[in-house]
């Protein structure tokens, strides 16, 4: 790391110069970057303006917070005048660190939306049915069908001088936005999913660079998304109510002269149909490339065949910001392969299970040719296209060519979850670079690597950042591929710690926790799913679909899981009544502690071996587990309530968790360590959620190894106890039981899919074997994240980079690698809010190397692997003299101490 210093990363609500954002009090972050040891912020000053003019200039005319003493750099909260609608805010901040030198950071921006109904002049509109009788090749939507994209244009006139041109955008549906001939923006899938009775998000763009002097055309593609196409594993489309979308712009433009003009949707906007015959994130998208409108988004367009837009009655709900990064195109793959399985059908490989879909490039192919891609996972014995565990998901885009020199092709308004694409009717043999895999997910950053000495571990934590990729896609999906797509709250809490390791995904989980309040019953059960899916024909409803035990407990375990990762205490504070009401249905409805009633459905320690998919029964094991999730719920809650300075909350919530433990312990643990239910799950959750007698827990322990001892050291956890699995081995003393199940390569086990060529994670651990080949197609994703969750513990326990137990958001954190047998190194770099964490050791024989690096502004209790007694080094001085090196003591196999921000590079000798 460089020693000179910069201020970096600055950050408002999570995201980098956000526009359009509706927090009234928004929280700013920033870095402090240099290699120096002990670097620190000592005091900061903030400045906010209305220009960019203004805050280089000096007048900070929004804010300035004057200097402040203190090493604050995250969720600094804005203390400047009220803000209002539409208002820029040019911002930077200045740091004096601990020599006293500032350092001043570049600008960035928020701006500020449209904060209150009557801010939109805009009306919705939908395309008028008599398009489709007018164009009988279009198709008009059923519950059944998915109908052609709707097309919206409207022309007008500028002046040549625009000050500043923003568009505020939102549909019922989900649009692409064009402006004189091209696309405004690269996101995808905007709006994104909520429950549109409870709230739709807007968009904000500067279009201020693409508008043109005189006439100028704004245009929308308007498809179906998740408001009125297929959602789940549903019969029929519509789950929201309707199949006709709608959109509503805005477009506001400051002209040099202080005029203002305003160009909105409303009756007399064109619509018509065009080449998308359909598009549905299930079925795929149907282009007929003849019937592209050329020149349809720019001026001077004939439109005379276009009808005017159908006026539509606005929603009820309000209209707000999406708190999370877009969807987005992140990467592009080449096939690694490409074969001929049989005349004219081609399959390419491309090398990794992916979310998104093909880019198709052609060149002077005859018009009319009809081109069809399907896709899939894996690939049959015989080398064809394996679909069957689709279910109903056609996951089939159709293409028709035009006859022109050159074209490309992709889609608008569907995705697929694959690894391998069938390409039919291609004349002759397609030339190189006519397929290519486009990988869509919400475009959180990375910020997570690991790696170790073992090329299939290194593949199995490279398969768990992949399908959280491919998974996070607005929403924490089950799966990408099949009719479900599903943001199940059981897979996405127990992946939780890893998924923040991996790539910032605290706006992510601001947005979606929003939607788990959202679907929280009246009762106050929290919900199976979010967003919550609202009734339809041949739907279940919402009440089959909440209050599972280890599912809809993630209404509390993702505040609580943000909040000690990021520090956000504001995701507590905004989500407290709904957490405390779960608590409070929890104890209405079960008195005696064990959580044995109103169970819902009742999934238990989903898919673990021996497989019960029942979630209808009730069983021992699946009432300790409701009931350990209870404590564990109440536990976290007092926590959190002492944190927000809630006294008597967390003395309540500490008697309850008091009581459920007790209760757990009466019915469930018996004298010599062993519990009634004598499963991995049973052992790990009594032990993780402390619900055992402390005089017990060396015995419980014990039984937990002689369990995983008994199945020849093979683990048998489902989706719940799987995260749990390997951190509490270890932190039990039996991390070398972890290390060896880890490494074991039969079934089951983590490294047997990837021995066989498995990219992602499975949803099952039998998915494929060698013995039995596919499982049951109705339930058998390849590329589902929970399983992968032992992700955490990689970086954790091998790679050593922990939270402190008793400091949120890593500004103080814990350095502790257990280095386990098989491994001759790992290595692992972390970026917190507060800079990056990095870790990496190599053992030859018993002596240990071990380089790691603590960020600027934060400090470390470090524990340096260490036989007892032995020599440890830091920069080849003696640890106790060492700079930045404090309170130096021995433990049990470590020598633990306290660092300052900077290098170290430790050396001691391990045991045998």
């Amino acid at each position: 790391m460089a020693e000179t210093s910069a201020v970096v990363g600055l950050r408002c609500e999570y995201l980098v110069d956000p526009l359009g954002i509706d927090e009234r009090s928004p929280r700013l972050s920033w870095r402090l970057e240099t290699g120096r040891r002990g670097a620190r912020q000592a005091a900061c000053r903030i400045r906010v303006a209305s220009t960019a003019e203004k805050l280089a200039s000096g007048d900070a005319d929004r804010w300035d917070s004057g200097r402040v003493a203190g090493s604050a750099t995250t969720h600094v909260v804005y203390q400047g005048r009220a803000l209002e609608a539409r208002e820029a805010c040019h911002w930077d901040v200045e740091v004096w660190d601990e020599t006293g030198a500032a350092i001043r950071s570049r600008p960035a921006l928020w701006t500020m939306g449209l904060l209150a109904p009557e801010d939109w002049s805009a009306s919705w509109i939908g395309v008028d049915p008599e398009v489709y009788r007018r164009d009988p090749d279009s198709i008009e939507p059923t519950l059944t069908e998915p109908g052609s994209a709707g097309m919206f244009r409207r022309e007008f006139d500028l002046p040549p001088a625009v000050l500043r041109a923003t568009l505020y955008a939102t549909s019922r549906g989900v649009f692409e936005l064009r402006l004189n001939g091209g696309r405004i923006s690269a996101d995808i899938f905007a709006p994104e999913w909520t429950d549109y009775f409870k709230r739709i998000h807007y968009r904000t763009y500067d279009v201020t660079q693409l508008l043109l002097p005189g006439r100028n055309a704004l245009g929308v593609l308007l498809g179906d998304g998740w408001w009125s196409g297929y959602v789940g594993w549903q019969e029929t489309r519509g789950r929201y109510g309707s199949l006709e979308n709608s959109v509503c712009l805005q477009l506001e433009i400051e002209l040099a002269d202080g005029r203002r003009m305003t160009v909105a949707t409303d009756p007399t906007w064109r619509c018509s149909t065009g080449p998308i015959l359909s598009s549905d994130f299930m079925m795929g998208e149907r282009y007929d490339a003849r019937r592209e409108r050329t020149g349809w988004d720019r001026a001077a367009f004939d439109d005379a065949t276009w009808l005017p837009a159908r006026a539509v009655e606005a929603p009820s709900a309000p209209r707000v910001f999406q708190p999370s990064e877009p969807v987005r195109i992140t990467e592009t793959l080449k096939p690694v392969s490409a074969r001929e399985v049989c005349p004219g059908v081609w399959i390419y490989d491309l090398g990794q299970n992916i979310t998104g879909w093909v880019r198709l490039r052609m060149s002077s192919l005859p018009a009319g040719t009809r081109l069809v891609l399907r896709h899939g996972e894996r690939l049959n014995p015989d080398g064809t296209l394996y679909t069957e565990n689709l279910r109903r998901a056609k996951a089939t885009d159709t293409y028709v060519a035009r006859g022109a020199i050159l074209e490309v092709f992709e889609p608008h308004f569907t995705f697929h979850g694959f690894q391998y694409v069938e390409l039919t009717g291609f004349p002759g043999t397609p030339p190189e670079g006519t397929v290519t895999g486009c990988v869509v997910h919400s475009a959180n950053a990375e910020t997570g690597r690991f790696e170790c000495s073992h090329a299939g571990i290194n593949r199995l934590w490279l398969n768990g950042a992949w399908s959280q990729r491919d998974n996070f896609l607005s929403v924490p999906t089950d799966c990408p591929q099949r009719d479900e797509r599903l943001g199940w709250m059981g897979d996405a809490q127990v992946f939780l710690r890893t998924a923040s390791y991996n790539r910032d995904v605290a706006g992510f989980f601001t947005k979606w926790m929003i939607d788990v309040e959202d679907a929280q019953t009246p009762e106050g059960v929290f919900p199976d799913v979010a967003p919550r899916l609202h009734q339809g024909l041949g739907f279940v409803g919402l009440d089959d679909l909440c209050g599972a035990a280890g599912w809809a407990d993630a209404g509390v375990i993702v505040p609580w899981t943000i909040w000690r990762v990021y520090g956000d205490r504001r995701i507590v504070e905004r989500h407290w009544r709904a957490m405390t009401s779960w608590l409070d249905y929890l104890e209405r409805t079960n008195p005696d502690g064990l959580r044995t009633r109103d169970l819902r459905n009742n999934y238990g320690d989903w898919l673990c071996i021996p497989t019960d998919t029942s979630f209808r029964t009730h069983s021992p094991m699946k009432n300790l587990l409701a009931t350990a999730y209870w404590a564990d719920d109440a536990a976290k809650v007092a926590r959190m309530a002492r944190e927000l300075g809630r006294e008597a909350e967390a003395g309540r919530f500490t008697a309850m968790f008091e009581h459920v433990r007790s209760a757990f312990i009466r019915e469930f643990v018996r004298d010599d360590g062993t519990l009634t239910v004598e499963t991995q799950t049973a052992y790990l959750l009594a032990l993780a959620f402390d619900l055992v007698p402390h005089s017990l827990r060396t015995r419980v322990a014990e039984h937990l190894v002689a369990n995983i001892r008994e199945l020849g050291w093979h683990l048998s956890t489902g989706f719940i106890g799987i995260s749990h699995l390997n951190p509490v081995l270890t932190l039990s003393g039996h991390a070398d039981v972890a290390y060896r199940l880890l490494q074991q390569e039969t079934y089951p086990s983590w490294l047997y899919p990837v021995l066989h060529g498995a990219t992602t994670i499975w949803e099952r651990w039998n998915g494929w074997t060698e013995a039995d080949g596919f499982f049951d197609p109705q339930m058998n994703s390849f590329n589902h994240y929970s399983l992968g969750s032992v992700g955490e513990w990689l970086f954790r326990h091998v790679a050593g980079i922990e939270l402190d137990p008793d400091v949120c958001g890593f500004q103080r954190f814990v350095l502790r690698p257990f280095t386990g047998s098989g491994l001759s190194f790992a290595k692992a770099r972390y970026r917190t809010m507060h800079g990056d964490i990095e870790s990496h050791w190599r053992r030859a024989g018993r002596e240990l190397t071990w380089d790691v690096v603590v960020p600027p502004n934060t400090t470390a209790r470090v524990y340096v692997p260490a036989h007892a007694g032995s020599l440890v080094t830091e920069s080849g001085g003696p640890l106790e003299s060492a700079l930045g090196v404090d309170s130096v003591a021995d433990t049990a196999d470590f020598r633990a101490c306290e660092v300052v921000a900077g290098e170290y590079h430790f050396r001691s000798v391990i045991g045998a």
